[in-house]
């Protein structure tokens, strides 16, 4: 074989050079990933109307959004105040028949059991966080799919209504955030008072309470596009750090007679494109 002349040597070692870059490249674009958000749905058994409304929710997705990737619930998805987890079995049952995968988080409500024979965070891993897709932690999951990284991050402390990220949750979520792939967090208490509250006790409540420590480890990061929360019922879109944050309105609060409301939201190529959609 004939040794390579030196502008052949530099003209193919050019050409390799670019591989990476193009791999590399490649990597950043995405499939686009669409899914709806639904949080505190607040599902009574003693309430039939409520239990109604999610049987609509999904025959209406099934229906009319047959391409979701996966529909995400954000916790207080029922009020856990049934025996022998009837509440969690009847939402389980409803949520089943989605087309698309259902991925749920705890609020307040599946973390303050009422009784002994209401649902604790081990029944709750039991029953909603097996799928295949799962990769479980401690409270907290993730799933990724089509180039994006799903976290569920479970905000509940035991037996109350407000909320923080414990110290194995915000190692979690770093871990996974250093990994560099557009990222999405699913949690239930609010990150800041979007709402405009003045009430130190509403605050305590309704707002994660160690949100500037949250903020610090985890906003830095620029591939984190987006988070997803609800507990206060209020709706918002806002940025905070250069990431979107989107506070849901409750499924609990419908707009007119049978209008509940949830968010669509698509991503492609790390654009986020969202609104707010209705049951009819």
């Amino acid at each position: 074989m004939s040794p390579l002349s030196r502008r052949s040597f530099f003209t193919k070692a050019a050409a390799l050079s670019t591989i990476p870059f193009l791999a590399s490249a490649q990597e950043k674009k995405h499939e686009k990933l669409s899914f709806v958000h639904v949080t505190d749905s607040h599902m009574d058994l003693e309430d039939s109307d409520s239990v109604e409304a999610l049987e609509l929710m999904v025959s209406f997705l099934n229906e009319n959004y047959k391409d979701l990737d996966y529909v995400l619930f954000g916790g207080d998805n029922f009020n856990n105040n049934a025996p022998q987890k009837s509440d969690a079995l009847k939402f389980q049952e409803i949520i089943q028949k989605l087309n698309a995968p259902a991925f749920v988080i705890r609020g307040n409500k599946e973390s303050s059991p009422k009784d002994d024979n209401s649902i604790n965070l081990k029944d709750f891993q039991e029953m909603f966080c097996a799928h295949k897709a799962m990769h479980v932690e401690g409270k907290d999951w993730v799933v990724e799919h089509k180039g994006y990284v799903l976290l569920g991050l479970d905000s509940c402390i035991e037996n109350a209504n407000n909320g923080r990220y414990t110290e194995e949750t915000l190692r979690f979520a770093q871990k996974h955030l250093e990994r560099a792939k557009p990222t999405i967090i699913l949690n239930h208490h609010p990150y800041t008072n979007y709402y405009k509250g003045t009430d130190p006790k509403d605050l305590h409540k309704y707002v994660l309470n160690n949100t500037q420590e949250t903020q610090k480890r985890l906003f830095g990061y620029k591939n984190l596009l987006l988070t997803l929360s609800g507990h206060k019922h209020i709706d918002s879109v806002t940025e905070l750090h250069g990431t979107k944050t989107i506070v849901t309105r409750g499924f609990i609060r419908p707009l007119d007679l049978d209008m509940y409301p949830m968010r669509l939201v698509e991503i492609h190529n790390n654009k986020i494109q969202e609104k707010i959609i209705y049951t009819s």
